[in-house]
């Protein structure tokens, strides 16, 4: 590609993703927006991006209606217990799969494939009744099992990308050095891993908080609700969304997700293999 050529391409590859991004901002803008309007606002036929009149009133309004609190609190449960179980079963099962040659590793890839492709209406019956046969219904801990067997194909297939990523000329140096394999694992692998299994953790986190359907179906008594089930109690029995206090009470279930992100996204990002090898 000459540079007569290079500019135009480069400017409308800025151009598409600036577009990119301004979709994927709009919803969160536009509920931060409503969640700040007062309810003349909110019935206007003309709406605005940015209030006129700024008001709290929904989020106080949201906390008496919900409890939200309680709800928020039980989704963090499940969200780290799912993030911390699913990685500790994952990180070493990954590291079997990607240094095993044959067809148990290649079946095992071909399970964490196949077994996104199932839909939750598939699974929500033997699920209901394995929980059922073992006490776990109504419970969190019945709720953060079916989190982590949903998140951890997923969750394998993410960490192994990481383990092939890592030479294997450095396992074999610290092995002529004299480290054992458990020595090797601890001290020169699973550092290099860090990256992955942060991010590994970030997505079993996300995944687990903003999970509905299971919720919903494994959690009957409401003081066990996670805080995607509680939103949905701002609709109406004709299904009319209660807009301002729901758009304030979702505006908040998505700050941890954006808080965690923000947090740890240099950890994800950061490269920690550069200059693993020293010449």
């Amino acid at each position: 590609m000459n540079t007569r050529t290079r500019g135009p391409v480069r400017a409308g590859q800025y151009a598409a993703l600036l577009c990119y991004l301004v979709f994927l901002a709009f919803p969160l803008l536009w509920l931060i927006s409503t969640a700040f309007k007062p309810a003349q606002e909110l019935a206007s036929l003309h709406p605005t991006w940015i209030p006129e009149h700024p008001t709290l009133g929904n989020f106080r309004q949201a906390f008496d209606e919900q409890p939200l609190v309680r709800a928020a609190g039980n989704s963090l449960v499940a969200a780290l217990s799912t993030a911390v179980i699913a990685v500790v079963i994952a990180t070493p099962l990954a590291y079997v799969m990607a240094r095993t040659r044959g067809r148990l590793a290649a079946a095992a890839t071909g399970w964490v494939v196949v077994s996104q492709a199932f839909p939750f209406v598939l699974l929500i019956i033997p699920l209901f009744l394995v929980l059922k046969n073992l006490r776990l219904i109504n419970s969190v801990p019945g709720l953060v099992m079916v989190y982590v067997v949903w998140s951890l194909p997923f969750a394998l297939w993410m960490l192994v990308g990481y383990v092939r990523a890592v030479p294997a000329e450095l396992e074999e140096a610290a092995s002529v050095d004299g480290a054992g394999r458990l020595r090797t694992l601890v001290s020169v692998t699973a550092p290099l891993l860090v990256p992955g299994i942060v991010a590994t953790a970030l997505f079993a986190f996300i995944t687990a908080w903003n999970e509905f359907f299971f919720a919903l179906v494994l959690l009957k008594s409401p003081e066990k609700q996670t805080l995607p089930v509680v939103l949905t109690h701002f609709l109406g029995a004709e299904g009319v969304a209660d807009l301002g206090p729901l758009a304030a009470a979702a505006f908040l279930a998505t700050l941890p997700s954006l808080v965690v992100f923000a947090v740890i996204q240099r950890r994800i990002t950061g490269g920690m293999l550069a200059g693993a090898v020293k010449s």
